[in-house]
C-alpha cells in the first residue's frame, strides 16, 4: 500500500474511479427522466479529478507550480459550477432547491 501512494498510483486508480462515475452518469441521464443535470455534475467531477491531481502532483515531489496550477483548474471547475447553477441552464425537475434567479418573487416548488 505504501507503493501505492508512494508513486501516486492510488490516485490512478481514484481517477478512474471518477471516470466510472461520470460514464454512469452520462447513461443515467440518457435513459430519461428527471435526471441530474450533466454540466455541474461535470464541472463537480472536473474540480474533484483536478484536486487529486494536485495531491499526486504533490506526491510524486513536483514542481509547486505543477500543483498551483491543479488547484487552480479546480477552482476554476468549481466557479464554473457555481456559475451554471446560479445563472445556466433550466432548473425546475433537475435542481428544485435552487431559486431561478432570472425570476423575482417565484417560489421554489420540490417534485415528488
Amino acid at each position: 500500500m505504501a507503493a501505492l501512494f508512494a508513486s501516486g498510483r492510488i490516485i490512478d486508480v481514484i481517477l478512474g474511479l471518477v471516470a466510472l462515475e461520470a460514464a454512469a452518469l452520462v447513461a443515467w441521464r440518457l435513459h430519461g427522466g428527471d435526471r441530474p443535470l450533466l454540466p455541474p455534475l461535470f464541472c463537480n467531477l472536473a474540480s474533484g479529478a483536478a484536486l487529486m491531481l494536485a495531491v499526486r502532483a504533490a506526491l510524486i515531489g513536483s514542481d509547486w507550480t505543477v500543483v498551483a496550477l491543479c488547484l487552480f483548474a479546480s477552482l476554476m471547475a468549481h466557479l464554473g459550477e457555481v456559475a451554471w447553477r446560479l445563472f445556466g441552464g433550466s432548473r425546475g425537475a433537475s435542481d428544485p432547491a435552487m431559486p431561478d434567479l432570472r425570476q423575482p418573487g417565484r417560489p421554489v416548488t420540490k417534485r415528488a
